[in-house]
């Protein structure tokens, strides 16, 4: 009897653990980004849907660079593709300085759209990566558990964002609206308020230029595929191929959810007389509940099929979410928050299972994978464009626009039922 393959093997480990880290790292800016949207919209003077322009470039970010850095990553190697990653990082991060000083919303604008280039360089080289260190067997598994320190890092995030940015905005805190108040006043509390916002990024920059220094002195097992592999011929093999081509697009459902989820708490909160640090508050319980949920989660696998768990994790979405939607008033909230349970194994599960049989495909398709990110660039503007309208029928728009997210979960629970039936081994 063959004894059951670990998780990750001893001669894995530093590799591990230090690629784990980056995880927690890009949690850490997908979750102090996601408030910015209303921070923005509050110093800047901007419109629901125009605000969602940081999460479009965020998020589009992924879509521009995910196929460039599969193409690096299978020329030269996963740590070369990950040192890129963290330079890029660590430019748009920096670029907030500058863009503080001109006080353009542009700016802040691209800033995160080259900061998420490398955020794009660093998903597209992290997960395979740890896919290949060990066991086919437990890859799924063994992803899951590097993935549970990325809420974590977004954890981070939203403390920041609650305390350090949301809670010191002078936009907020003069008991009326910002955009009534005189120029003067508005142009003293906009230059002190993108330095609040300005700061936690600059120094994220330099955090992570540390972290290339160390990656880039320590010693990486090169696992990427070697072979000479015509990237169209790839990409062909990939869409030709039933489980990954609907698993791009769950994960396109799945990310779009999540960001959706995220950004409009605050929205949510809002509109029921709470303020924005109370609707981050809010978000940060969600996060902790996603945390635990993700741990728990991944020791589930060992025993349940990752398909089927995948679907009823789904259906449980797509329960709370109806509750956000019909339900006015805190116990709504509390609906919205409980969603993170449930979309905690999802992203790494989603991922391991369309990825479970590409074979030498596998960079390419971890690309695909990352430009499913882009589904958290465009439906939040769809959501927001909703939230604008203020009322929707009898229900506040702000609580009818999670219909958007819950057939996102309708999407993620079909793949898991078809990608079960298939007897798939993820």
């Amino acid at each position: 009897m063959t004894s059951p393959s670990k998780i990750v093997e001893k001669k894995y480990l530093v590799p591990f653990i230090l690629i784990t880290s980056l995880f927690a790292l890009w949690g850490f800016a997908n979750d102090i980004t996601n408030p910015m949207v209303a921070a923005f919209k509050t110093v800047m003077e901007l419109t629901h849907t125009k605000a969602t322009l940081i999460q479009f470039a965020f998020y589009g970010g992924y879509a521009t660079m995910a196929i460039p850095a599969a193409l690096f990553a299978q020329k030269y190697s996963y740590k070369k593709g990950i040192l890129l990653g963290l330079g890029l990082y660590a430019t748009g991060a920096l670029l907030f300085y500058p863009a503080a000083q001109f006080q353009l919303f542009g700016f802040f604008v691209g800033s995160l759209y080259i900061l998420t280039f490398g955020l794009a360089f660093l998903e597209t080289t992290a997960n395979p990566f740890i896919l290949s260190l060990g066991s086919s067997d437990t890859s799924t598994r063994r992803l899951n558990l590097a993935q549970s320190f990325n809420p974590m890092g977004s954890f981070l995030g939203m403390i920041v964002a609650a305390k350090v940015v949301l809670a010191n905005l002078e936009a907020d805190k003069h008991g009326v609206d910002f955009s009534s108040l005189d120029a003067a006043t508005k142009a003293a509390d906009r230059l002190h308020d993108l330095a609040v916002i300005r700061d936690p990024y600059v120094a994220l920059g330099l955090v992570v230029l540390v972290m290339l220094v160390i990656i880039a002195v320590v010693k990486m097992p090169d696992t990427a595929h070697q072979e000479h592999i015509h990237p169209l011929q790839s990409i062909k093999r990939l869409l030709k191929n039933k489980v990954y081509r609907k698993g791009v697009v769950a994960q396109i459902a799945y990310v779009a959810a999540q960001i959706m989820c995220w950004t409009f708490i605050i929205q949510y909160a809002e509109n029921l007389g709470l303020s924005k640090e109370m609707g981050q508050y809010h978000n940060m319980v969600a996060m902790g509940m996603f945390i635990v949920s993700r741990f728990a989660s991944t020791l589930i696998l060992k025993y349940i099929n990752a398909s089927k768990l995948l679907m009823w994790f789904a259906i449980g979405g797509i329960t709370t979410t109806a509750g956000a939607i019909f339900i006015v008033g805190l116990p709504g909230l509390y609906c919205l928050v409980a969603t993170s349970i449930f979309m905690s194994l999802m992203f790494p599960t989603i991922y391991g299972i369309a990825l479970g049989n590409v074979g030498t495909d596998t960079t390419m398709g971890s690309a695909g994978l990352v430009m499913a990110i882009v589904g958290g660039a465009i439906m939040p503007m769809l959501q927001a464009v909703i939230i604008d309208f203020e009322t929707v029928g009898f229900l506040p728009a702000v609580n009818a626009s999670f219909i958007l997210p819950l057939l996102c979960f309708v999407v993620i629970a079909n793949y898991g039922r078809q990608s079960y039936r298939l007897n798939l081994k993820p």
